[in-house]
């Protein structure tokens, strides 16, 4: 016999709500995993924050900048460089390529200027000094690298790919335990022909095929008074019954 389906709560508007920001804290946590550790991790880029003004208002202070090596020869004018203020120094500059010339050796150099600066950069920049071509910039991001310092830039970088990590994990366990409930209670066996229109009603055993009750054909003789409406094991006996009525009066 088949049984009913259990009646399931309605859920209510801020268990949708809940389940809407989860999935969207997650989204947001694998695209910040994605672009502030993957991508520079696999690309060989390096990570710096944006200090002033020169830049602004496309790359304000506080602005998360990839730059990703690139050979010399492929530099033209307009590309955003990072390179060093003085050769083997820490201290960079994130600025574009304003021309390309030669210095009195042959070699090849570039001045350089930041959008928000009225003048180019006094000193021309050499091949040696350079760190990478921007690759992308994320706003806001730089903050946080700034209140931790250069130092500890690494650390945060890999402590934050944990943590985003580790959210995607609890995320994707909870929904996989929450389906796994949900599923323990409506099993499939529970359906019934009311419930789920792929669940066809049991009509008996198909004309041509034996039965396996042993009743025979559905429909032994035509009678008066009786309900053939019944369930089929009362339909059994009834068909019973009359098989022997039958064989009673011959």
């Amino acid at each position: 016999m088949s049984g009913r389906k259990k009646a399931e709560a309605p859920a209510s508007p801020l268990s949708f709500i809940g389940t809407g920001v989860s999935y969207i804290a997650l989204c947001l946590a694998a695209l910040a995993a994605l672009a502030l550790v993957v991508i520079p991790m696999v690309t060989g880029s390096q990570t710096y924050s944006v200090l002033t003004s020169s830049m602004a208002p496309k790359y304000a202070p506080g602005t998360f900048l990839v730059v990703k090596p690139v050979p010399f020869q492929e530099l033209t004018v307009g590309d955003i460089i990072t390179y060093q203020i003085e050769s083997g120094s820490p201290a960079v500059i994130t600025h574009r390529i304003t021309s390309v010339g030669a210095d009195q050796t042959g070699e090849t150099v570039f001045t350089t200027k930041g959008d928000n600066n009225s003048v180019e950069d006094e000193l021309p920049v050499r091949e040696v000094q350079i760190k990478g071509k921007l690759f992308y910039a994320v706003p806001f991001v730089g903050f946080i690298a700034n209140g931790l310092g250069n130092s500890d830039r690494g650390a945060m970088a890999q402590w934050g790919a944990v943590a985003l990590m580790g959210y995607g994990v609890v995320a994707l366990v909870r929904g996989a335990l929450a389906k796994k409930r949900n599923d323990g209670e409506t099993p499939e066996d529970n359906r019934s022909a009311e419930d789920d229109p792929f669940v066809f009603p049991d009509l008996g055993p198909v004309e041509g095929e034996a039965d396996p009750d042993g009743f025979g054909d559905p429909i032994l003789t035509d009678c008066d008074g009786c309900d053939h409406s019944g369930r089929r094991g009362e339909l059994g006996k009834h068909r019973h019954r009359h098989e022997a009525r039958k064989h009673a009066t011959v």
